[in-house]
């Protein structure tokens, strides 16, 4: 009799303490459940931060483009017409600084969209662009690029082809300047063609014209100006990206 009531002790013993083995282990269990959802709940939180922290600054940077393309747009445009370089139809001439209302939203949105991608395609590509990054140089960037805009109006060559030439030599001058990456030729050589075709279908349809072309129907130093424009655009959206927060490298 002692034996059997030490095994049904012993067993009772084993007993509880499975169950509050058990009992342990479910605690346990529930209380890393509840931290792994903290955990989740956080990081899911902080994710949704970034993400409109990031969209955030993405829209910021697209309206200051917008608005920098829109204001380009307004002054060479009207350059362009008082020199009688491009002419509009008259009923046109009579509206806002005297350019087609569609000319500095289009304009405007071509900068938001090249100056967003710049910065984009350095990262894809894995080559930071530290070359010269401050404000300074993007100002001087901009300097240059309509002192191109003005010298295609006021220069006087004997022909397209010799200030064609030169234009060239001054845009490809400002990539170096002022860039000097893969990234920010390519994307220029992009720009430039785009811009140029959809300027021949607008000439062709009638929408405006140019004096004196000599490359199909627009000027042949109309590429040297949408590239140096691209490179331009695009410092200034690197810069944005940046947020002028790194110091400028000089090699």
């Amino acid at each position: 009799m002692p034996r059997l009531e030490d095994h049904c002790w012993s067993c009772s013993c084993s007993s509880k303490a499975d169950t509050k083995h058990s009992s342990g282990a479910s605690w346990v269990a529930s209380k890393v459940e509840e931290m792994m959802s903290i955990i989740t709940t956080v990081l899911g939180s902080a994710y949704g931060s970034l993400h409109d922290v990031r969209t955030t600054n993405l829209i910021r940077r697209g309206l200051v483009l917008f608005t920098v393309g829109v204001f380009l747009a307004l002054v060479l445009n009207l350059l362009q017409i008082q020199r009688n370089v491009t002419l509009f139809p008259e009923e046109v001439m009579t509206t806002l600084f005297s350019s087609a209302w569609w000319i500095p939203p289009c304009c405007g949105t071509g900068a938001a969209v090249i100056g967003l991608l710049y910065p984009c395609l350095d990262s894809h590509l894995g080559e930071p662009h530290k070359f010269k990054r401050e404000w300074a140089s993007v100002m001087r960037c901009i300097a240059v690029f309509v002192g191109i805009n003005h010298a295609s109006v006021k220069l006087d060559f004997a022909n397209n082809v010799q200030l064609s030439l030169t234009l060239a030599a001054l845009s490809l001058g400002l990539w170096w300047t002022f860039d000097r990456s893969r990234s920010g030729f390519g994307l220029g050589i992009t720009t430039a063609f785009l811009a140029t075709v959809i300027t021949q279908l607008l000439v062709y349809n009638g929408v405006y014209q140019y004096t004196s072309p000599d490359f199909l129907y627009v000027r042949s130093w109309l590429p040297c100006i949408f590239f140096s424009g691209g490179v331009t655009v695009g410092n200034i959206g690197r810069q944005l990206a940046m947020g002028g927060t790194e110091k400028p490298h000089m090699d």
